[in-house]
């Protein structure tokens, strides 16, 4: 038996690239739509596989959840690079 401090879970997670990103959810905001517009086998399936592919990317188990962490994400993305971009101007000035 191994004696010593025991196993910490390690959780490591992949964000997606924001272009990605901001493609799958145009791919969800137009299944929607489209979904809501005129229901079809073949538009519940499109809106299925985009509420699936979204929630596999924001590592969520719900679409709500999925959007949640989209969002965050994308607001996170933004601000770092706006942090950058200031960074950068004041190294400049």
């Amino acid at each position: 038996m191994r004696s010593g401090p025991p196993f910490e879970k390690v959780v490591a997670v992949l964000l997606p690239a924001e272009k990605e990103l901001r493609a799958v959810l145009a791919r969800f905001a137009d299944a929607r739509f489209r979904h809501d517009v005129q229901p079809t086998g073949h538009s519940s399936r499109e809106l299925e596989d985009a509420s699936y592919t979204l929630c596999v990317m924001t590592g969520t188990q719900s679409l709500d959840q999925a959007l949640a962490a989209a969002d965050a994400l994308l607001e996170r993305l933004r601000a770092d690079r706006t942090g950058t971009t200031k960074a950068t101007q004041t190294l400049a000035a």
